[in-house]
């Protein structure tokens, strides 16, 4: 029984290892997609005269055929959110063997 214990233990380490390699793998892969086309987002008139600053964050799923499929706003100030997603429509990635997901950030600053 003893021994089988010890077998136990290497398989839950072996399994272990695996799984970490494969979320390094997978970050890896994900760092690697290329963006073909992108659009920045406008700054918009309200944004302006309100002289907003401020970042948006977005996190995008990007499908096999390298077109967003998905985003989910992360944070930012409403005002600004709009205009990049609007810019989010314009992206392409290379395109890879499956999803991918990412996540972006868009900063704005007002006009001198």
């Amino acid at each position: 029984m003893r021994e089988r214990g010890g077998v136990t233990k290497r398989l839950v380490y072996v399994l272990w290892l695996v799984g970490i390699c494969f979320c390094v793998a997978t970050g890896q892969a994900q760092e690697a997609r290329k963006v073909l086309a992108q659009s920045q987002p406008e700054y918009p008139e309200l944004a302006k005269r309100l002289r907003l600053a401020g970042a948006v964050k977005v996190q995008v799923i990007i499908g096999a055929d390298g077109n967003i499929k998905n985003t989910k706003v992360l944070g930012g100030n409403p005002v600004l959110v709009e205009s990049t997603l609007e810019a989010l429509k314009k992206w392409r990635y290379a395109p890879s063997g499956s999803e991918t997901t990412t996540t972006l950030e868009f900063n704005f600053h007002p006009p001198n």
